[in-house]
């Protein structure tokens, strides 16, 4: 077998990778020596700005198997025949923390999933809880921002934290799943994913339902108290990372079992909650979960970086059949992860491997920009409509239209009858067993007793207080106990 050769970067063979050219032996070195400059210039290059939100994550490719028959609520094709199968990539992650922050610790976790279907790629992002902190996403980088590292401090301040839940009482909800016994999932196998979002599926008669996803993850949920999180981060901080790479590697493939809760667009407007606000679930008395198939994970990525740093997600990646709803946080997220994309990665992102479809050819006039590989030949136009037959538009619409009405303005979001910030809190904490109520009240109270104002403090003891009262009680004795030691 033949001896492979080192080259550099424009293939040429290098004679020597031990010792820099040197004006004599032990001079000073050489500027002409170029593969020194162009390996010292390329490593300086080797990492990218990380993602401001989800930076740390893992990621594994598989399949999606339909089970049961939704042809009835949409016309997707990768949904439409039961036993169908289509390729996926999943990139679980956790949003506060930096690239090299620890896997086990409290916060939510990313669930952001990747079909690539012969009608074009389909990403679903979602989280492990079926609920979020805020319901507007001009929020939304003011919430991050009081989350992440202090400017002045360099790390993650109480105050801030508790200070913007102060004035956001919308967050209640979510905090009672975050500070609850979920709040650190053992593994991402051990844990459910959702879209979180309310989405549309639209059938082939041109009904319109809305559906939320719920993966349930078929390796039962397991968590970590705090102490054995803080244990595990101490012994490998890289846990989550750990345990999915070799559950793959050993043939144990993780599964979640995919449920969709579906209502009939016409339902919306009455509904007693708000169906399109992002703090808000749809209890299931009302809209049961219907099944619609299991997700495998098989097969690691052969490089984290290029298959997993470089994994690119948007929820505005839709197929015909899927489709946005008014839900004021996914319209956000439409645009914005996109661009954070198109900023890490450049906007020939698209066509990297891992995000680039796998069962269909991407046919569009863009062209251009920093490392574009797909510019066409001689014989392909750039701008359409064009006599030379290239790609065309089909007319018809991928989702059912949405209604409007109104004014233009700044609106807070319409009210439905049992719409506040604290309900489904209260149901949420009623719902818990008395040993699940004990280590909610003293994981919230650990953090919100480190606040240093006493008004912070009581802005959100009055949040627990109105989702319930004993709740509120509860969490206020805590917290006045944990000052006065």
């Amino acid at each position: 077998m033949s001896k492979r050769v080192l080259t550099t970067e424009s293939g040429a063979p290098v004679a020597d990778n031990q010792n820099s050219a040197t004006a004599g032996v032990g001079g000073p070195i050489l500027l002409q020596d170029q593969h020194l400059l162009e390996k010292l210039a390329r490593f300086n290059r080797e990492r990218i700005p990380e993602r401001v939100v989800h930076a740390r994550g893992s990621g594994a490719y598989g399949y999606f198997e339909v089970t049961d028959d939704v042809t009835g609520y949409t016309k997707a094709d990768f949904l439409g025949e039961v036993g169908k199968k289509t390729e996926t990539f999943i990139r679980f992650s956790t949003v506060a923390d930096s690239l090299g922050g620890a896997d086990a610790v409290r916060d939510p976790r990313g669930f952001a999933l990747k079909f690539y279907t012969e009608e074009g790629n389909y990403d679903l992002v979602g989280n492990n809880t079926p609920v979020f902190f805020i319901k507007d996403p001009i929020k939304f980088p003011d919430f991050i921002h009081s989350q992440k590292r202090d400017p002045f401090t360099g790390k993650q301040e109480a105050d801030n934290v508790w200070d913007f839940w102060a004035h956001a009482p919308e967050a209640t909800h979510q905090i009672t799943w975050l500070m609850g016994d979920r709040g650190i999932p053992a593994s991402y196998r051990h844990m459910n994913g959702y879209g979180s979002h309310t989405y549309q599926w639209t059938n082939e008669a041109g009904e319109a339902f809305f559906v939320k996803y719920h993966f349930k993850t078929n390796q039962g949920i397991r968590s970590l108290s705090g102490e054995q999180a803080a244990e595990l981060v101490g012994k490998d901080a890289n846990s989550h990372q750990t345990d999915l790479l070799q559950a793959i590697e050993r043939g144990v493939n993780p599964s979640w079992t995919l449920y969709v809760q579906v209502m009939p667009a016409a339902e919306a407007a009455e509904y007693r909650f708000n169906p399109f606000d992002l703090t808000k679930v749809w209890p299931h008395s009302d809209y049961p979960l219907q099944r619609v198939g299991r997700l495998v994970l098989d097969r690691n990525p052969e490089n984290v970086f290029a298959e997993v740093e470089q994994a690119a997600f948007s929820p505005n990646n839709f197929v015909p059949g899927i489709g946005p709803s008014p839900d004021k946080m996914l319209q956000g997220r439409l645009f914005a992860y996109a661009d954070a994309h198109r900023y890490r990665l450049g906007v020939n992102h698209t066509l990297l491997p891992v995000n680039a479809p796998k069962a269909t050819t991407a046919e569009n006039y863009g062209r251009d920009g920093f490392m574009a590989t797909r510019n066409g030949s001689r014989h392909d136009k750039n701008y359409e409509p064009n006599s030379y037959q290239g790609p065309a538009q089909t007319d018809a619409a991928l989702s059912a239209p949405l209604a409007i009405h109104g004014w233009t303005g700044t609106h807070e979001a319409p009210a439905h009858t049992k719409d506040d910030d604290f309900f489904q809190a209260g149901e949420l904490y009623r719902l818990m067993s008395a040993e699940e109520k004990n280590r909610l009240i003293a994981n919230i109270a650990g953090g919100l007793s480190q606040v240093s104002r006493e008004d912070v403090i009581e802005k959100n003891l009055a949040h627990f207080a109105a989702a319930d009262a004993e709740y509120g009680k509860r969490v206020a004795e805590a917290v006045r106990a944990l000052r006065e030691d």
